[in-house]
Order: C-alpha cells, then sequence, then structure tokens
C-alpha cells in the first residue's frame, strides 16, 4: 500500500513538471519570448542599477563641473602670466614701454618660424619692432595688419641675429634651428668662449638693439670650418609662447 501511494506521488510530481514545461513553452509560444525577456528585466533591473556607473544627468553634470575647473585653471594661469609681464613694463620708462600683446595664432607646420600676435598698427606697432618675453629676444614683427603682427621668431632657419658672448665680448652670428636651440657661428677661428657662456645682441647688430639676452652656450665645435661654431641653449620659452611685449627697435628695452 506504502510503495503504491509513493509510486502515485511520483507520477503526479513527473505529471505536474510536463504540465509547467509544456504550458512555459506555450506561452513562450504564444508571446515570441516578450514574457520572459519582460521577466528577465525585471529581475535583473536592481542588478544592472547597482552595477552601473552614475545616471547620463550625472555624468552631464560631471562634464560641466570638470569644464568650469579646467577654464578655472586656465583663467588663473594666464592671469599670473599676464601679471608678470605687466610688471615687465611698468619697469621700463615712460617713453619706451613696450606694448603687451598675446599670441593668438601659430600653425604647426611653422611653428618654429612665426606667430601671430592679437594687436597690430591700431595699437602702435609697426614693422621692424622688437619682441621679447621673459627670458629674453623673441623675434622681429615683418607684417602688421590694423589689429595683428606677425613675428619673425628667432628660432627661424632665416633668422640671423648679431650677438655677443658676454664674458670675453666674443662675436658672432645665431643662426635659428628651428628648435629650442640655435647655432652660433662665431667671427674668429678660435673665440674666447667655452661651455656656460651667456649670450646677448651685440652692437654689431642692425635689426635689434644691444644687450638683449639670447642664451647660453650648450657645446662648442672649435674645429668647424671655415669658423668655429657654437649650440646655444635659447632662453625665451620659444615652445610654448603667450604673451609678449612689443617695442620699437630705437628703444633700448632695458
Amino acid at each position: 500500500m506504502v510503495t503504491s501511494r509513493r509510486w502515485w506521488d511520483r507520477k503526479l510530481l513527473q505529471l505536474g513538471l510536463l504540465t509547467v514545461v509544456m504550458s512555459s513553452a506555450w506561452m513562450l509560444r504564444q508571446t515570441q519570448g516578450h514574457l520572459l525577456l519582460e521577466m528577465y528585466q525585471v529581475v535583473s533591473r536592481p542588478l544592472q542599477m547597482l552595477q552601473t556607473g552614475p545616471s547620463p544627468e550625472e555624468r552631464l553634470n560631471d562634464a560641466r563641473f570638470m569644464e568650469l575647473q579646467t577654464r578655472i585653471a586656465d583663467l588663473e594661469n594666464q592671469n599670473e602670466k599676464l601679471q608678470n609681464l605687466l610688471g615687465y613694463v611698468e619697469k621700463a620708462p615712460l617713453t619706451s614701454r613696450p606694448i603687451p600683446a598675446r599670441v593668438v595664432g601659430r600653425s604647426a607646420d611653422h611653428w618654429w618660424q612665426q606667430v601671430t600676435l592679437n594687436r597690430g598698427s591700431n595699437a602702435g606697432i609697426e614693422e621692424g619692432f622688437i619682441v621679447k618675453t621673459d627670458g629674453g629676444l623673441v623675434g622681429l614683427v615683418d607684417s602688421v595688419t590694423p589689429n595683428t603682427s606677425r613675428v619673425l621668431l628667432i628660432s627661424d632657419l632665416n633668422s640671423q641675429v648679431g650677438v655677443t658672448i658676454n664674458r670675453t665680448s666674443a662675436k658672432g652670428v645665431l643662426r635659428g634651428n628651428a628648435s629650442a636651440e640655435a647655432v652660433l657661428e662665431f667671427y674668429e677661428k678660435v673665440p674666447n668662449v667655452q661651455v656656460g657662456d651667456l649670450i646677448s645682441t651685440s652692437t654689431y647688430s642692425q635689426r635689434f638693439p644691444a644687450g638683449v639676452p639670447v642664451g647660453r652656450v650648450i657645446s662648442l665645435d672649435l674645429k668647424q670650418s671655415p669658423a668655429s661654431v657654437a649650440k646655444v641653449e635659447l632662453f625665451p620659452p620659444i615652445l610654448s609662447l603667450d604673451w609678449v611685449a612689443v617695442y620699437p627697435f630705437t628703444q633700448d628695452p632695458d
């Protein structure tokens, strides 16, 4: 009797499971799987909320916050550079104070050749004016519009600047090398010069006033023919120019 009852219970359980499977298959066929998909979404939605990051609105707010932070940092940086430049301008005599200007244009193809400033003839700038920044000589204004100026940098391959070694007064011509370094060709075959010597514009220069800092000697080749040469590290940050000072050639910057 007990054995017969157990056999019957197993049969009922199997029949119940078969009924559930058949019913589920019929429902999937009738709903084309939509009911199962909805059930899965209901079950998985809490897990998805836990696993996913911030909501789209939160990500947008974060992006806006980072944008504002970036702008603030940039403005603080620009303000510091401008304050430094204005401090230099205020130290100059009233009759020879340079014109502050900012670099607003620079081509990747001519990075070491030229830059464009945001001030031109309306601000009093003319062709041949000298451009300087912290560190020393930057270049020469070679063209002007009412509101902009183009500057030929001393790092340009065609740039030539008459310079002198401050320690010994040895003189030569500084030529741009399309980099933060330049090449100095001496007038003498064996000049009195050594690594570390400071260089500034000389009295022989026809386009720049004398005494403007340029750079320092970092290597020498006294066997070069026909003239000895030196490699010079330029003091002005030519790679990352921002604010500069522009003044007439006839005025002494110091």
